[in-house]
């Protein structure tokens, strides 16, 4: 078995690719040898591509109302304890202009599905976020729209579009989502995304309420097949607020895991180290950066709402994942041997 384990990642390594049962088996029987020949390769790739280059997103977290009533989330539309907040587009631009003073070169502006930030308001925030910016790239992070809004959104100037598929099986997808929501209709989006010239990203989290080794062998079987641009992955954390209260959280060891298979499937994808690592251990940040990740996004929203955005219990929200420390987050990189830079950091084509 311990040889066959190595002959997979050795297959991986050379053809970017497994079938289900291999990624399945893959995860079903990691140990530390399989684990440190992975984050060899992962690393060797993203030298290849990246360097030791480290991209950094501005995080703008512009609105926690949402329509969905999703069971893992604190945002959910039932959770009467969310403290609501909504910020307009002077406070969403002077939250870019401090962002811009400190070197970034992304704005990610990430929302929960408020129904309040139409086409048309949303169309002015970009274009103003463009024309203040113009050699900054603007990411939106807005949930499931038609494509129609989505083709508004990107002749408004909109470069990038985040959204988690969450899993890549149906029956699971429907026992983390309130009826109402759609597994073919999340995938009808990104397939919206990618045929609008949108660079895509998607994701899941490790760890989530009835997942299996063989839901997550899909999730790696749909990144290798639909190829995003960018994969966002983190542990799943409970919140209080939710049904999902009295789950265990995913583990950083599985995230990092995974994060080096995505890496070795496709090379240049963008790969972050989410404040969701950073939340389970202190340095898990660190950690997926030397598993293959290549992007932090530092928080740039206002300080007396970033609280407010609790997606998941004790998220954190001061410190070194905020915007405003970015020499100390560019310290903790250097130590691990990696350089924050300013770029945009587009995909590699």
């Amino acid at each position: 078995m311990k040889n066959y384990l190595i002959e997979l990642i050795e297959k991986l390594f050379k053809y970017h690719s497994l079938e289900l049962n291999e990624y399945e088996f893959l995860i079903e029987n990691r140990n530390h040898e399989a684990t440190k020949l992975l984050k060899k390769y992962a690393n060797d790739l993203k030298r290849e591509f990246y360097g030791n280059k480290i991209f950094i997103r501005g995080l703008i977290e512009f609105s926690n109302f949402c329509k969905n009533d999703c069971l893992y989330c604190g945002l959910r539309k039932s959770n009467l304890n969310c403290e609501r907040y909504r910020l307009n587009k002077n406070e969403i631009l002077k939250c870019a202009d401090e962002g811009y003073k400190l070197g970034f070169r992304t704005f990610v502006l990430q929302s929960g599905e408020d129904n309040y930030f139409t086409d048309e308001i949303l169309c002015e925030i970009v274009s103003a976020l463009k024309l203040n910016y113009s050699d900054c790239a603007v990411t939106l992070s807005i949930g499931e729209r038609s494509f129609k809004s989505y083709k508004i959104l990107r002749e408004a100037g909109a470069d990038r579009y985040l959204l988690r598929h969450e899993t890549a099986d149906k029956n699971h997808y429907e026992k983390l989502h309130p009826v109402e929501m759609s597994f073919n209709n999340r995938l009808e989006c990104l397939r919206n995304l990618r045929k609008l010239n949108y660079q895509v990203g998607c994701g899941f989290m490790v760890g989530s309420p009835f997942q299996s080794n063989k839901n997550l062998a899909q999730d790696l079987k749909f990144i290798e097949e639909f190829k995003p641009e960018m994969c966002g992955i983190g542990p799943f954390i409970p919140h209080k607020d939710t049904p999902f209260k009295n789950f265990m959280a995913g583990t950083v060891e599985l995230t990092c895991y995974l994060l080096s298979i995505i890496r070795i499937i496709h090379p240049k994808i963008l790969l972050p180290a989410t404040t969701a690592l950073g939340t389970v251990d202190p340095v898990g940040r660190e950690k997926g950066i030397l598993s293959g990740a290549n992007v932090v996004m530092p928080n740039l929203s206002p300080v007396n709402v970033r609280k407010k955005y609790e997606l998941y219990d004790n998220k954190i929200c001061t410190g070194d994942e905020s915007a405003q420390c970015i020499k100390c987050l560019s310290g903790r990189m250097q130590n691990i041997g990696h350089e924050i830079i300013t770029d945009r950091g587009d995909f590699k084509n």
